[in-house]
């Protein structure tokens, strides 16, 4: 039964991470879109903390933690968020639903891990409008609407190992494979004129970077056990191949007039290269395992070193870009068997993100709350498979400076299946 339902959501995943609009939001339109969150249910309900590692869940943001395997793990999640984009002058709610990812994990011996698996990188989709005046010979103000959108993101396939190199010391590596297509639209027309212009670009991009990770646990006593953790994302060297059109339409209709293929190749933009920068994590934390853990991490990243020759944006930087996040779990009593209640798992966290985006000479920052549970599928502790429900509210952007605020209410949904793989069966 539970290889069935992997194979389900499996091809609906595969089906969905192609087909969806991962996002509504304006501010993917800016760099490769809007980066997801590269973490399970489990991990993102505490903040988005994954310096603690278990032998039945699969951490996909800390592949040192495959080696602490000791069941084949399935792992696969769902979101559901609503927005609420405000102006400061008008608001609009909008709602998305995205298959995230799907995860296997393997122990391959004591100490020894591999994992494997699908998900999403980059999400874009956005539509908005600016309206702008300029002033003509006479001296009259003019009307120019420019409408822009956007579709697309980038997957990613992966694999990954972790390794026990000593006792409560491990190392991991995760290397990602990255694909998709990143696609533009701006359309502008000017009052009173018959015909607008458009500008359509489109990106197919291809590319790898790798993760690192080393975790040091060593036991402060008895129960007690310090967790730590460094992870490196390499930098992402990928690959564009462009596309450009220009054309005009009817403002009446928007029938199309004219299109024209522009050679990308005489003004070498053709292939272009986009390097997304390194992000080094520190994590910290404390706790007993299977009661409780408590944690945080800082991330930062040299992003304003990214550049994308293929698009040019107006009034838009980057600057470098750091997270700080909190969270931990608690588990009352994961071997009752007379209470359910004491064996679901408690988690909650908070994180504070500087994005890197300047719009307009306004940093864009995230903030988020994230709490949740995980549910035991099987009675008493002979099963460990589990449901994670996890729910976040946060805010990004503002409305000063023209800009819109961003405010959100994000609901997970992961499950976490385990089996048994390469173990002798027994005959009594």
């Amino acid at each position: 039964m539970v290889k069935k339902i992997v194979i389900a959501i499996a091809c609906i995943t595969a089906i969905s991470l192609n087909a969806q609009d991962g996002t509504v939001s304006p501010y993917s339109y800016f760099g490769i879109g809007e980066i997801k969150a590269s973490s399970s249910v489990e991990n993102q309900m505490m903040g988005g903390v994954a310096t603690y590692t278990d032998s039945i869940h699969v951490n996909l943001s800390n592949p040192a933690g495959y080696s602490k395997l000791r069941l084949t793990a399935y792992s696969a999640g769902i979101s559901y968020k609503q927005l609420a984009l405000n102006s400061a002058v008008e608001k609009e709610n909008s709602a998305i639903t995205n298959l995230d990812y799907l995860a296997i994990g393997l122990p391959l011996g004591k100490g020894f891990g591999l994992g494997f698996g699908l998900n999403t990188y980059s999400s874009v989709g956005y539509n908005f409008r600016s309206e702008t005046q300029t002033t003509n010979s006479d001296g009259s103000l003019t009307n120019v609407i420019n409408l822009y959108s956007g579709t697309g993101g980038l997957n990613k396939v992966y694999v990954s190992l972790g390794y026990e190199l000593l006792k409560n010391l491990s190392i991991g590596v995760t290397a990602n494979y990255n694909f998709g297509t990143l696609d533009n639209e701006r359309a502008q027309n000017i009052e009173e004129v018959q015909f607008g212009t458009t500008d359509r670009r489109s990106s197919r991009i291809f590319g790898m970077d790798f993760n690192y990770a080393l975790n040091y646990e060593p036991k402060i006593s008895d129960k007690h056990t310090l967790y730590s953790s460094v992870r490196v994302n390499t930098q992402a060297n990928l690959s564009g191949r462009n596309r450009q059109q220009i054309g005009s339409f009817s403002t009446s209709d928007g029938t199309n007039i004219e299109i024209f293929e522009i050679d990308l190749a005489a003004q070498g933009l053709e292939k272009t290269g986009l390097k997304v920068p390194t992000t080094t994590t520190f994590g910290l934390g404390y706790g007993e395992n299977k009661k409780w853990f408590l944690g945080g991490e800082y991330s930062f990243q040299k992003l304003s070193t990214f550049t994308n020759e293929f698009v040019d944006i107006d009034n838009f930087t980057y600057q470098d870009a750091s997270t700080l996040a909190f969270g931990g779990y608690f588990i009352p009593d994961y071997t009752s068997f007379t209470s359910y209640l004491k064996r679901v798992t408690y988690r909650a966290g908070v994180r504070f993100e500087q994005t890197g985006m300047v719009v307009n000479d306004t940093e864009i920052n995230n903030f988020g709350i994230t709490f949740g549970v995980g549910l035991p599928l099987a009675s008493g502790n002979g099963g460990f498979s589990n449901i994670n429900l996890g729910f976040e509210y946060g805010k990004r952007g503002t409305t000063e400076a023209n800009l819109i605020e961003e405010n959100y209410f994000k609901v997970n949904i992961g499950l976490s299946l385990n089996d048994r793989w390469f173990v002798k069966r027994k005959i009594n």
